[in-house]
Formats: structure tokens, sequence, C-alpha cells
């Protein structure tokens, strides 16, 4: 469909942007946002799209190098652009925030500047502060009742003491994604103190260990939960031949399982702290009956789950935006 003949009729078209790492890079058939810019545009949103180094700001308003965005649902002709140049961000209804770690300063960055549209009145999915608040690692210290024993330290020493304690513990840095740099360590590996001075960077980088969870090999399900209510199933991730990690991204498998009573208790622990914090959309992270990770940043799982439960989990996200901009 040629730009032009996209409907413009709707008086009251909401405007939606999203920020994103290259769409042009993603796979249509798991790609969270895409999911969401669907959906967006089924619902007769006009699409803009930008990507984190377009953003800019400028005498305390915030601009984008824009363009307008029209998708498919076609896994070799997806997308198409129409550059528009600088436009002020502040002009769009809703702006999705999916672009993925590292949590690095420019991230930081980025949140500022989607602060100062928020600020101006646009919806930011999910809110700057609470992006930049809610590490993925380390927000569930909120949640003990909800966690295995864990510590966050830049010093290999209390973290070898910590894996002396519980034996066999799994060591991640705060700001990755996707299983990366992620060890599974054992008291008296010989391998344990090159792999502490490697990830906290000889003792100057704070990182996480989290005692193992031995259901990982039921699956590390990812749960959504959108405006604070959980979705019915989990995408449970299983690990690939030769690897510990339930990742995608790391050659795992997958299958949609109904949430159990444990699960829907954990989201009850966590979903009233996200609904304050203004997060619509994250992704909980549980093994066996504990939370190992939130992820607010850009969560996926929605396509897979659309197409094994015939759900429209976009559909819950812009339902709850739209009410907010009411």
């Amino acid at each position: 469909m040629d730009m032009s003949e996209i409907d413009t009729s709707a008086a009251a078209r909401l405007k939606t942007g999203v920020v994103m790492d290259p769409i042009a890079g993603i796979k249509t058939y798991k790609d969270s946002s895409f999911a969401m810019l669907l959906e967006a545009q089924r619902r007769g949103h006009e699409l803009y799209y930008m990507e984190p180094d377009d953003l800019f700001a400028k005498d305390g308003r915030v601009f984008a190098g824009m363009q307008r965005l029209e998708v498919r649902d076609n896994s070799t002709d997806w997308f198409s652009l129409e550059p528009l140049g600088s436009q002020p961000l502040d002009e769009l209804n809703i702006v999705l925030m999916r672009r993925d770690p590292p949590f690095d300063m420019n991230y930081i960055y980025a949140t500022y500047m989607l602060e100062l549209a928020e600020k101006a009145g646009t919806l930011v999915i999910n809110r700057p502060q609470s992006l930049r608040d809610a590490n993925e690692k380390f927000f569930i210290n909120n949640f003990p009742q909800c966690c295995v024993p864990m510590i966050i330290s830049s010093r290999s020493a209390r973290l070898r003491e910590f894996v002396s304690q519980h034996g066999h513990c799994v060591v991640k840095p705060l700001d990755g994604m996707g299983g990366e740099s992620v060890f599974q360590v054992s008291e008296g590996d010989m391998n344990l103190n090159v792999i502490l001075e490697t990830i906290t960077q000889h003792d100057t980088r704070a990182v996480m260990a989290q005692k193992y969870i031995d259901e990982i090999t039921s699956g590390d399900k990812r749960i959504l939960v959108v405006n604070g209510e959980p979705v019915p199933y989990a995408l449970a991730r299983f690990a690939g031949k030769g690897d510990f990690r339930g990742n995608l991204a790391k050659g795992g498998s997958s299958k949609g399982v109904p949430l159990s009573e444990r699960d829907r208790w954990i989201v009850s622990q966590v979903a009233p702290e996200l609904k304050k914090r203004g997060i619509l959309f994250a992704g909980l992270d549980v093994i066996g009956d504990w939370l190992s990770e939130v992820n607010v940043t850009s969560p996926t799982c929605i396509r897979e789950l659309d197409k094994e439960f015939g759900l429209n989990i976009a559909g819950q996200l812009f339902d709850a935006a739209e009410e907010v901009l009411q």
C-alpha cells in the first residue's frame, strides 16, 4: 500500500511514535514492537518512526528526525518510511520507547529527552523516570518475598562469599539483556575467580548473583503485565542444547503455559508498584516459584503468545493507553 493510500479521514486520529533499534533488522514473527505498531495502525493511529540518535533537545523542547511509518505483516516486506525532517516530539500523543539495552548513558540521555515530551503532554510508554529507576535486575529487591537469595556488589570477595554460602549460583551484569554475560558458577569452580574478575571489571562494576534455581529445567517463564493485569498465559523458554540460559536470543525454544496460582501471586506483589510508576507494559521473568527479573525497557513475547492462544496483547496495551489519554 502506498503512503498516499493511508486513510487520514479520522478527525481525532492519534499520533503514535516509536523509538526503536533499526526496523530493517527486526524479526517480524517475534518482535513485540512490531506487534504494537501493527495494532496502532489497525486502530487508525498515524505512525512515526525514530531511532535513538534521532532525538535531540533544543531550548527546552525535544525534537526528532521523524519518518512516517507504514507496517505490513509480511516477513519480507514489512515497512515503508517517508522522511519528514525534524519534528517536535510533544506533537505526538503516544511514544513507545522500545530501544533495547544496554542501559548505558546514551539510554539515560534518551529518557531525559522523552521526559521533556512527557511534561508537555505526550504519553511515553514506559514512563521515562521509571525506565531509569526500575533497573531490570536491581528492581526485584523491592519484592524479596518473591525471590531467591541474591546479592548485588562490585566486590569479588563478597560475591565469592555468597557463592560459598549458596553453593550454586548465577552471576550477571545489571545492564544487559538476552542472556549476555550470564554465568553459572559453583563453589570450588576453578574458573570462579576469573569469572568474577571479568564480570566486575576487577571490582569496579556492580553485578548480581542469585542462588541457582533448579526449576530452570522446566522453563524460564515470561509473564506479561499490561496496566497491572497479567496476560493469562506465560511463555516458558527452554535452554538450547549445551546451554543453561532460557533466552530465545541464545537459541532456546518456547511454549505457552497457563499462569499458575503462584505466578498470579507474584504478579499481585509486583503489579501495584508497576502501576504506581506508570509502567504500562512489563515482563516478569519467573523460574519455578521465584521472580528473577522485571523487564521494563523492551519486553518481548507478544507475538508468540498471540499466535499460540489467539490473543491481542498489543490491543490490551493500546486500550490502556487510550484510556490514559482520555
